[in-house]
């Protein structure tokens, strides 16, 4: 393990998380707000971690191991975390757990809050918050190999470690121009958010906000509201699109602008997302028509909405704690699978639904046929086994933990279906859930213990677990280990 290539790294995040906060910094000033000491001694603090590591490391980042690799994200998105906190802890704004989980909740995309109310909240934390997603939304790790100089060829072990989705689909043979590619579709999608809701009805400070947020698929909002603030159906059916839109695979629209849009009909994923999102968004409709005081119209609005958002963002235009159950199933259902691999949204990403579900039919066809020789499929290329069998462990997983948080949040006094529902949406980076969570509550009410395990889970979740859980085995951090 060389440390010293690990501290070197781990400073160059540190000063460059530094810098972005100099935006919310510059922005306290522009308005006067109470926030300005306490992101000077964020940025104070923020600064001095980071000359620290950098003081003690060296810059040999070309001869990166994968432990090395895995040990810089899982570290990285620790202190990125911790340092994120601080704006809110100096400015008196949370205490140190609170400021914690809402650090999480940003960077990891997850969007639960622990303010009861944003109400008075300066402008530069709020936009703080946006910007957490934000950056955490494309990855911390995609965004500085894009914009900081080389950062060495091993530095895909990195870039290994924090992409989500059952492999690593590259769109361009070299890395940085990869991420160079991606860092800027991400920019042009979020400008272009920003235009779509000022042409909406919303100001500019609010329209590049939910921009961040809605890309991001974070959830944050600066209203306590969140999207039922505007009661605007433009706004909601403009950010319908956009949500559904960072549910994609970036590196699918990567190739869609370059040889154009038949390259979607050989991805089996994108495909699936949308047939799933359709048939979501056509069942709860139809629920709500059938139960609720919607009208049509208001029926198809809410649902297209709930659905784009609880599969990727989190907003909320209407209170769906209060809809049927066949719809709330529906949405913890969406909650789990989430958006596709290579997108910003949480979640298991369909492609593993979609592999779980191909490997399910040919053991059944295998059973019928042993002599047969069945191959599952994906995007027109065979899969291997070893990559079903990685997705069939990350399942049992997947679910062993949000069945373990569940069962540790009922030992704190939580409602059975309201366990559960927290535990999906904190492993799924989704932010609301039901009962104690809905979509009108926040977190702020729960305790100390399951706000900590509540941490953890949205850790775990956004890293895809291996890359936290790798580091906790015993021979990680020995001396002496290639791997």
């Amino acid at each position: 393990m060389q440390l010293q290539v690990i501290y070197y790294v781990l400073g160059r995040l540190v000063m460059a998380e530094t810098l972005t906060m100099f935006i919310p910094f510059a922005l306290a000033f522009y308005y006067w707000e109470s926030s300005i000491p306490g992101f000077a001694i964020a940025l104070g603090l923020s600064a001095s971690v980071g000359l620290v590591l950098q003081s003690h490391g060296r810059p040999n980042v070309d001869n990166l191991s994968i432990r090395e690799g895995i040990a810089i994200t899982g570290l990285g998105w620790a202190l990125a975390t911790g340092l994120g906190m601080l704006p809110y802890v100096c400015g008196g704004y949370l205490n140190g757990l609170d400021a914690l989980f809402e650090s999480i909740s940003g960077f990891t995309g997850t969007g639960a809050t622990v303010f009861e109310t944003l109400t008075g909240l300066p402008n530069s934390i709020l936009f703080w918050r946006m910007m957490t997603h934000w950056f955490g939304g494309l990855g911390i790790i995609v965004i500085f190999i894009a914009l900081l100089p080389q950062t060495g060829q091993s530095s895909v072990y990195m870039y290994n470690a924090e992409t989500t989705g059952p492999t690593q689909d590259r769109v361009l043979p070299r890395l940085r121009n990869m991420t160079k590619a991606l860092f800027q579709m991400y920019l042009l999608f979020t400008a272009v958010a920003t235009v779509v809701y000022v042409i909406c009805g919303l100001g500019p400070y609010e329209a590049l906000t939910h921009a961040m947020s809605t890309i991001g698929a974070g959830g944050f909002s600066i209203y306590d509201e969140s999207a039922m603030h505007f009661q605007n159906p433009a706004f909601e059916w403009s950010m319908t699109f956009f949500m559904i839109l960072a549910g994609g695979n970036f590196g699918l629209y990567y190739r869609i602008w370059q040889k154009g849009p038949g390259v979607i009909k050989h991805n089996s994923e994108f495909k699936a997302y949308i047939l799933l999102l359709f048939t979501a968004m056509v069942l709860i409709g139809g629920n709500l028509l059938y139960t609720m005081p919607y009208s049509p119209g208001e029926a198809v609005r809410y649902a297209a909405f709930q659905v784009g958002s609880i599969s990727t963002t989190g907003f909320v235009s209407a209170d769906f704690d209060k809809w049927p159950a066949f719809s709330k199933g529906i949405l913890l259902m969406l909650m789990i699978s989430g958006g596709c691999a290579g997108s910003t949204a949480g979640g298991m990403k369909v492609a593993r639904v979609v592999l779980l579900v191909k490997n399910t039919w040919a053991v059944m066809r295998q059973k019928l046929a042993p002599r047969q020789l069945v191959e599952v499929r994906m995007n027109g290329n065979r899969v291997s086994e070893e990559v079903l069998l990685r997705v069939g462990q990350f399942f049992f997983l997947y679910i062993f933990f949000i069945v373990f948080w569940a069962f540790l949040l009922t030992l704190d006094g939580l409602e059975i279906f309201d366990a559960i529902g927290i535990s999906v949406t904190t492993m799924g980076s989704v932010g609301p859930a039901f009962g104690i969570a809905g979509a009108t509550c926040t977190y702020a009410g729960l305790s100390v213990f399951s706000k900590s395990i509540l941490c953890i889970a949205m850790l775990l979740g956004r890293l895809e677990m291996f890359t936290l859980l790798v580091m906790l085995t015993p021979d990680f951090w020995q001396k002496g280990n290639r791997w």
